[in-house]
């Protein structure tokens, strides 16, 4: 691991037994295929861009960047260098939104026509120590948290055509309730509430709302409404859940569940015990580079879903419709045997 911090690198060599290094040596070890990147969204393009010019594979956390002129260059480099690009989040994976997929390629609600998503809270600065980067151009809601949504919708219905949205910023300052900064104000710089209309290239039409200015709501996560009933999807933040569904009889039953190893739970929350496979994806690509196939978490859904994230943010700036320049194909579905090999 390296950081421009040698402290922080020591710090997670000690905790996860890996060696730390310079990013100079790091970059220039020839013992290393692929370099994670986890950077603040601000520099995730210009790290992962040095990372490709050093001749390694990267997969980056979300977003992969900032605006697709980043992104095209980030993929004129890669192809020219015969590498591949990755990004965060991987979440889609899990046991749960891959019965959710098993669900509906199969028919079980008919063809999707419509749906809800929502993730909304109060903000990041009362549990976050440091927070700032999280209102300032490149955080907000619909760039933090709605890769979750966006990936999950791509991997359940395909790719979007269009969009719509109604963006506000309700403070212009916050004020950090956690430690160790309690009681300092930051800035906000990006829209914090935003409610957008998603169009998709099979004509399903998603409501998709993120904000950080609500307190408290009932609505779920992700609604998927078919010609033949309803899908309850849970939280695309994570990997597990229980996922239900109803039919034209309008009885609302969880589905059967199966042994996916991705919904296995492996981690205690304070919510009680989770599953957490945050390395799914990137695993996902490096067996993908040996085969030389498709990685499901692959340079262009990635780049599309960046594509709908500032579609969405340039919407709610000029009150406009905007089609999108991108498209991609969905992933293909990881079923029990794929996704138990990627843990060998």
């Amino acid at each position: 691991c390296a950081d421009i911090n040698p402290a922080a690198a020591e710090a997670r060599s000690a905790e996860y037994g890996v060696k730390a290094q310079t990013i100079d040596a790091l970059l220039a070890n020839d013992e290393v295929d692929i370099v994670v990147n986890l950077t603040i969204p601000d520099a995730h393009y210009s790290v992962s861009k040095r990372i490709l010019e050093a001749g390694k594979h990267v997969y980056s956390e979300k977003p992969l960047v900032l605006s697709l002129e980043q992104g095209e260059d980030l993929r004129a480099i890669a192809k020219a260098k015969g590498l591949s690009v990755g990004c965060a989040p991987d979440t889609f994976l899990g046991g749960a939104h891959q019965l959710a997929r098993a669900y509906i390629d199969k028919g079980g609600i008919g063809r999707v026509t419509s749906g809800t998503c929502h993730v909304m809270s109060p903000g990041m600065e009362m549990w976050h120590p440091n927070p700032d980067f999280f209102f300032l151009p490149g955080g907000g809601p619909i760039l933090d948290l709605g890769p979750y949504y966006i990936a999950n919708l791509i991997n359940l219905i395909g790719p979007v055509k269009r969009v719509a949205a109604l963006t506000s910023m309700a403070n212009e300052t916050r004020t950090i309730t956690s430690q160790p900064r309690n009681g300092e104000t930051i800035p906000v710089k990006t829209p914090t509430n935003i409610h957008a209309l998603l169009e998709f290239q099979n004509g399903a039409t998603i409501t998709l709302s993120a904000s950080w200015d609500v307190w408290s709501h009932r609505h779920a996560n992700m609604e998927l409404y078919g010609t033949d009933g309803s899908l309850y999807v849970p939280d695309p933040n994570f990997f597990g859940g229980v996922v239900e569904a109803s039919g034209r009889d309008k009885n609302i039953q969880p589905l059967e569940a199966w042994d996916h190893p991705f919904g296995r739970n492996n981690q205690e929350s304070p919510q009680g015990p989770r599953a957490n496979y945050r390395t799914a994806g990137l695993a996902d690509m490096a067996v993908a580079i040996l085969e030389g196939r498709d990685a499901r978490c692959s340079l262009d859904r990635t780049l599309h879903g960046v594509d709908v994230m500032v579609s969405i943010l340039k919407s709610g700036e000029t009150g406009e419709f905007v089609t999108l320049s991108t498209t991609c194909t969905q992933p293909a579905a990881l079923g029990i045997d794929e996704a138990q090999a990627l843990l060998r």
